[in-house]
């Protein structure tokens, strides 16, 4: 118990000479080991890395994951070390929503149909999303917080550990500083050697003579305490240096992570692309006068413009683009011969007027050309039944 009370006494001077030469430093009335520039430098860098790293972090999990709420949830989950509760992407949703509105239409019909086609290709980005950030996840995110989780706290330790033992040195070297001018003012009095005896003296003399004995002494004491203070702070100083050059190593495997994120967003795009593109094989182009009833509805307007564009005019060119191209000039020279001929519906088409023909998929009609319709549409004929059938619907035959 004893020892425990010694202990604690020598902890709590110590403490309490930190705090001093730490306020007195703050006033400008101490002096402050400086650091040298190489060591600082490092501690700008680890510092910068840190906060980097953390906005870094912050920012693709934005990008992974935009919904706070569920961002939140799954902080929790993660704490509480339980697995987060698997939940459907927005891209699943909406391919779900389109699989069950288009078997609601009627798979048999040409928009039923395309809805089930687009649901299910949002179902499959949603995968490929899925994917994306599982490895996100295990790749990026999982070694930047490891690294702020362990490296940087052991840096951050370290770092103050560092701080204590300047503050002790500092301290140190004032105490003795302290000690050699109260010597050199204690030389400059009186020889009390001179006096006689100590039985002899005034009392305040006998005061001041052991003073200078108390002094004598403290002098080399201090000396001593300054020696092991310079010893453990170079000895911190370079375990500190240590790690925080272990940050480039850092920088060297984050480089590695980086690359991996890059790598699995390549492959995440590139498999979209593909899916979207085999869509838009089995959807086929749309009939152009949806787009013309878009753009002449919003062109009423006095200050909206909407330009039209191709959907294939977006994408690289595919090797169907040959066929199309040839599939128009067989109509335009449908037109120029006011003949007919006979055509194979490639899609169904609901009828939108009584003026209209509805069409199935793969049946055999016969298609003319009437002077004044619209360059989109052709006249078609199924035994008694005629009306207009958009051509993008159509494949003549030979």
């Amino acid at each position: 118990m004893d020892f425990n009370v010694k202990r604690l006494a020598a902890d709590a001077g110590t403490f309490l000479s930190r705090a001093v030469q730490f306020t007195e430093e703050k006033l400008g009335q101490a002096e402050k080991t400086e650091l040298d520039a190489h060591l600082e430098n490092l501690l700008v860098r680890a510092e910068n890395t840190k906060q980097w790293t953390e906005r870094i972090m912050k920012q693709t999990e934005v990008l992974l994951q935009p919904n706070p709420n569920v961002r939140l949830e799954e902080f929790v989950y993660e704490k509480l070390e339980k697995k987060a509760p698997t939940r459907l992407n927005n891209h699943d949703l909406l391919g779900q929503s389109m699989i069950e509105s288009g078997n609601e239409f009627g798979p048999g019909t040409a928009y039923g149909n395309a809805l089930i086609k687009c649901g299910e290709t949002e179902k499959q980005i949603g995968g490929a999303e899925r994917e994306l950030i599982q490895s996100a996840a295990i790749n990026f995110l999982t070694p930047f917080r490891n690294f702020l989780e362990g490296d940087f706290k052991t840096i951050l330790k370290e770092r103050k550990l560092l701080q204590v033992k300047r503050l002790d040195l500092d301290a140190a070297k004032t105490k003795l500083k302290k000690a050699r001018m109260a010597d050199a003012r204690a030389k400059s009095g009186p020889d009390f050697a001179l006096l006689g005896s100590p039985s002899r003296l005034h009392p305040g003399g006998l005061v001041m003579l052991l003073c200078k004995n108390l002094l004598l002494v403290a002098d080399p004491q201090a000396e001593q305490e300054l020696r092991m203070s310079q010893s453990e702070f170079d000895r911190q100083a370079e375990i500190t240096r240590l790690l925080l050059e272990g940050v480039s190593s850092t920088h060297a495997h984050h480089l590695r992570c980086l690359n991996d994120f890059v790598e699995a967003q390549t492959t995440y795009y590139a498999q979209c692309y593909q899916y979207m593109v085999d869509l838009q094989k089995q959807l086929g182009s749309f009939p152009s006068t949806f787009s013309n009833n878009n753009q002449s509805s919003v062109s009423g307007g006095a200050s909206i413009s909407v330009p039209t564009i191709s959907v294939s005019a977006s994408l690289p060119s595919v090797s169907a683009g040959h066929g199309s191209s040839a599939a128009s000039g067989g109509f335009n020279e449908l037109r120029g011969s006011n003949g007919s001929r006979r055509a194979r519906v490639l899609y169904d088409y609901d009828a939108a007027s009584s003026s209209e023909l509805s069409l199935l998929a793969d049946e055999v009609i016969v298609v003319s050309s009437v002077p004044g319709m619209d360059s989109d549409w052709l006249m078609g004929e199924r035994g008694t039944q005629k009306g207009k059938v958009p051509i993008t619907y159509l494949e003549l035959l030979n």
